[in-house]
């Protein structure tokens, strides 16, 4: 479907990648792996068209069509979600003017068996066909599923693009590419902004999309849910991968083990030769066999291992201050803006060393309350910090906080104090800034080097509270682990706010669940809840079809019933047959014991020659029959139970 060959393109000096080749097919599912700043982004904008390769080519049929999510984008004001949304069938409103054109021109033509006319024939069914592919029949009825599975409410619908946030407007993006159902769906980031349900509903969505998609994403669950194939991008080259995310990973593993392993044996071969080599070219009668040795090995292919960027960030937190059992405590907490109500009646308890993940809907209040416990904003109850509480902060905007005039490095060194101070270079090479790249102005940075200077600052200062709101967006996979692990090691209290179901998982021991204007308390991890909700969504829909199936169940019980009574009939009359069936020979057997037990009556039962074989077969017949009414009998049991 799309071809991409000998790609290179250089960036800063050097080659972001270089001579790279693969194909999309249809119904691929693509992950693009790679550290930040390996070529991700710009490889799916020269996919998309938007920007040009240096050389190499990129080549897809004519008819092919392309939809791309780009992680930043320049939005529109003026209409409403829905007429927003709508935009989307753009080429819907093309098809219905060819399609009535060609009708028209059909209409006024009478060379039936002309080449002409067959043609607008075709091209009316082909372009119905693609009318009916794109929704143009259910246009309605799918924005309105898409829109409510991003988190959308019906209420929103008719409200401006202008009132919503830059995540909410790149949802009404993301809803018009789904829409739109292009051949191709190239996806960078698109989970970013979305809440744990709405990530879901998209799971869903894409596992079942007819066309090819290639995605970008930092989240590990999404990848593995979505992709059968990984290319990953490292140092400046692409592996592509049968495979999703983790299987790639392993793959990866076992592909450089081999490799190493292989390298490591064929240096035993050419150790080993160059020996033989030395030891022999000297003597006449094997120079020969030195000489054929020498041509083996200059023809030797050498087993190269392929080249791995392992940097990555490194630190740990510093050790937390003691602070009181009780860190945080609500009572009756509520925050109204105007009349709008984000939540009310809120009473929770954080003690000393919890670790706790704040999840819900966007909009549900999550980043409210952390602001109320961070910066005070307004609100209604008791907030009370316990004993010595020493808050870390982290914002959802943390990165574009930072003064965009400042070097990397005046960054860290006006904040630092005390013995950090001469150690900020060593600071900064632990998340991955050194040499030059410390005399970077911050507005020149990418948004994965600015999330990695904002957490860069927040462990200038020990705290023994950390209230961290969507850290993990912009980093890549393995910082995010790296960040994982150090939260485990963290020996103060956690509040985090993040989306991110793999990053979450194992992390907290509780969930404060955002829904409906209050805050529910769960124990356990982001998966417990999950599987609690899915738990409780099947039990509805189950109430559900149980009330819509009941008239339909009064009718099976009767006639199940009756087909109970029916059984019971048959197995009442087998029952009797049998024990009839049972007296005859128990009689027969008598009689036959009679006849042989007294010694006149035996004398007249032994001229019949056959007479000990026919009292084993009445044994037999007996025994038979014996265990025909005990298998009848057990079977009536189990119907009537």
């Amino acid at each position: 479907m799309i071809s991409v060959s000998q790609v290179t393109v250089s960036f800063g000096g050097g080659s972001l990648f270089e001579d790279i080749s693969f194909l999309i097919n249809p119904r691929d599912r693509i992950g693009l792996a790679g550290k930040n700043g390996a070529g991700k982004s710009t490889l799916l904008k020269i996919l998309a068209g938007q920007q040009k390769p240096e050389s190499g080519t990129i080549s897809m049929p004519g008819s092919c069509t392309v939809g791309y999510l780009p992680q930043d984008m320049v939005h529109k004001n003026g209409k409403t979600v829905y007429d927003e949304t709508s935009e989307a069938f753009s080429e819907l409103k093309r098809l219905e003017r060819k399609i009535a054109d060609l009708s028209q021109a059909m209409s006024e033509r009478t060379d039936y068996e002309s080449e002409s006319y067959m043609q607008l024939i075709t091209d009316l069914h082909e372009s119905e066909e693609r009318f009916s592919l794109v929704g143009g029949y259910t246009m309605q009825a799918d924005i309105e599923t898409v829109l409510l599975g991003l988190g959308f409410m019906r209420t929103d619908f008719t409200r401006l693009t202008n009132d919503f946030s830059g995540g909410w407007r790149m949802r009404i993006e993301l809803a018009k590419i789904l829409l739109q159902k292009p051949e191709v769906m190239l996806l960078d980031e698109p989970t970013n902004h979305l809440d744990i349900e709405s990530i879901q509903w998209l799971e869903d969505f894409l596992k079942n999309y007819a066309g090819a998609i290639v995605l970008v994403s930092h989240d590990k669950a999404f990848l593995d849910a979505i992709t059968t194939r990984t290319i990953e991008i490292s140092m400046g080259q692409i592996f592509d991968y049968k495979a999703n995310y983790s299987k790639y990973l392993e793959l990866r593993k076992e592909r450089r083990e081999q490799q190493e392993a292989a390298a490591k044996n064929q240096e035993k071969y050419i150790e080993h030769t160059e020996e033989l080599i030395n030891k022999f070219r000297a003597k006449k009668n094997k120079a020969a066999f030195a000489q054929s040795l020498i041509k083996k090995l200059d023809k030797l292919e050498k087993i190269e291992v392929d080249d791995e960027d392992t940097s990555t960030i490194r630190f740990r937190f510093p050790p937390a201050p003691r602070s009181g059992k009780v860190v945080l405590e609500a009572a009756d907490l509520g925050k109204s803006y105007g009349d709008k109500v984000i939540f009310d009646h809120v009473n929770f308890a954080i003690e000393r060393g919890e670790k706790i993940a704040f999840v819900g809907k966007n909009g549900e209040g999550k980043s409210t309350l952390v602001r109320i416990i961070t910066e005070g904003e307004t609100h209604r109850g008791k907030l009370q910090p316990g004993y010595n509480v020493s808050i870390g902060y982290y914002a959802q905007n943390q990165a574009e906080k930072l003064d965009p005039e400042k070097t990397v490095f005046e960054t860290i060194d006006d904040e630092a104090q005390g013995d950090m101070r001469k150690n900020v270079r060593n600071l900064l090479g632990s998340f991955l800034f050194s040499g030059d790249t410390v005399e970077k102005k911050v507005k020149v940075l990418s948004g994965g080097e600015r999330a990695r200077l904002a957490l860069c600052k927040l462990i200038l200062q020990p705290h023994n509270m950390l209230i961290l709101d969507e850290p993990t967006n912009h980093l890549d996979i393995r910082s995010k682990e790296v960040l994982k692990k150090s939260l485990l090691e963290y020996d103060g209290s956690l509040i985090i706010v993040s989306h991110d179901r793999d990053f979450l998982k194992g992390l907290t021991q509780k969930v404060f669940e955002f829904t409906n204007k209050t805050v529910k308390e769960h124990i356990g991890d982001i998966y417990d809840l999950i599987q609690l909700k899915k738990l409780n969504i099947d039990e509805k829909k189950k109430a559900a079809e149980a009330i819509q199936e009941a008239p339909k169940a009064v009718n099976v019980s009767n006639e199940k019933k009756r087909e109970q009574d029916k059984e019971i009939k048959r197995l009442q009359s087998n029952i009797n047959k049998s024990e009839k069936e049972i007296s005859r020979l128990e009689a027969e057997m008598l009689q036959m014991d009679e006849q042989l037990m007294d010694p006149e009556k035996y004398k007249e039962a032994v001229k019949d020659k056959d007479i000990f074989s026919k009292y084993e077969q009445v044994k037999r017949d007996l025994e038979k029959e014996m265990e025909n009414w005990e298998s009848l009998n057990l079977q009536l049991e189990k119907v009537r139970n």
